[in-house]
């Protein structure tokens, strides 16, 4: 693996953001197989040519198959760094949502190979999930705007978030409709990312306007088709988010960031019906083994109580070394050989 390439240990879903999986890590310590995500394009259709605008020997920008304008530093292992955004106003909005979120071409959206695919499921031994990043109803927002550009918008244009919400919404029922029509699916996943850490990035009267609206729109119709497990990825302190997301029909969190305040033995204690992932702060592995039984202490606790999956509260930092990263994982593992509900 090229150095400064970020690997996907198999907690979450896949494939996600381009990441590759660790299946090495994964074989090595004996990992469940990872959740699978449709195939299916859940955003543009048709996609963005991509296109290179301007290249030198530190940087490259470029125009995604999102529509999104992204400068990535050669020499840096960080997120390319946005620096435009497909929707603007209404007449971006409206000529995207003509030529590339059509609700009548919703097959379209499907591999030409589809039907393998569903024979594959049949036999699977894994999850299989819909949704998925860039999906969500502030994520998706600010993935085609721009964060700063969204918050104004709340109040600059609110007809135009109303209506961009609304399709998306539309869409993903439609799309969603096809496939369980041919497949049984285990779980959603909503990625919003609308925590820093120091708590939520918008109000409880933006969420109740714009999004909750939608939220139960998705959940009821998930719910509906027997695919109980609803599950929202927010960095960050989420802490005042989990009554807003349980009221509209979410039923689980992640990744729980010890680093920003959440604390899952907390949260479970409080919402005992909350599903939760994640939660061990991942910083802390490099501190050493008296550190890391100190951390997991309390997942036995959690493990018997069931609706939790634990990992590292986000792609584990290189700082830590791999004896730690060892030590660790076989820790976890013998806990959940011996507390974990099946």
């Amino acid at each position: 693996m090229p150095n400064g390439i970020g690997v996907w240990g198999g907690a979450l879903y896949w494939p996600s953001q381009g990441f590759p999986l660790a299946l090495d890590i994964m074989d090595y310590f004996g990992f469940d197989k990872s959740t699978a995500q449709v195939p299916v394009e859940q955003i543009f259709w048709p996609m963005f040519e991509p296109a290179t605008l301007e290249e030198t020997a530190e940087y490259v920008v470029y125009t995604d198959v999102d529509g999104v304008k992204r400068r990535f530093q050669r020499d840096e292992g960080v997120i390319p760094n946005a620096l435009d955004w497909p929707i603007k106003d209404w007449d971006s909005w409206n000529r995207i949502k003509e030529e590339r979120l059509r609700l009548d071409q919703v097959r379209q959206r499907f591999p030409a190979n589809w039907a393998e695919w569903v024979q594959a499921y049949k036999t699977r031994d894994y999850p299989l999930a819909v949704g998925g990043y860039p999906c969500g109803f502030f994520g998706t927002l600010v993935h085609l705007i721009g964060y700063e550009n969204v918050f104004l918008k709340y109040y600059d244009a609110p007809d135009l978030v109303h209506d961009i919400l609304d399709h998306f919404t539309t869409l993903w029922i439609a799309i969603w409709e096809e496939i369980l029509a041919d497949v049984e699916v285990d779980c959603c996943h909503i990625w919003e990312d609308m925590s820093s850490t120091k708590g939520v990035m918008i109000s409880k009267k933006i969420f109740n306007t714009f999004m909750a609206p939608c939220y139960r729109r998705v959940t009821d119709f998930l719910k509906g088709k027997g695919v109980k497990t609803i599950l929202v990825d927010t960095d960050g302190n989420c802490e005042s988010l989990i009554p807003w997301l349980l009221d509209v029909g979410v039923t689980g969190l992640y990744p729980m960031e010890v680093s920003a305040g959440m604390d899952v033995v907390k949260a479970r204690k409080q919402y005992p019906q909350l599903q939760l992932m994640g939660g061990i702060p991942k910083y802390d592995m490099a501190l050493g083994k008296a550190r890391i039984d100190e951390f997991l202490e309390p997942v036995g606790w959690l493990l018997e109580q069931g609706g939790y999956v634990p990992f590292g509260d986000h792609l584990i930092s290189p700082g830590v070394s791999w004896e730690q990263f060892r030590y660790y994982r076989e820790t976890l593992n013998a806990l959940i050989d011996s507390k974990g509900q099946v």
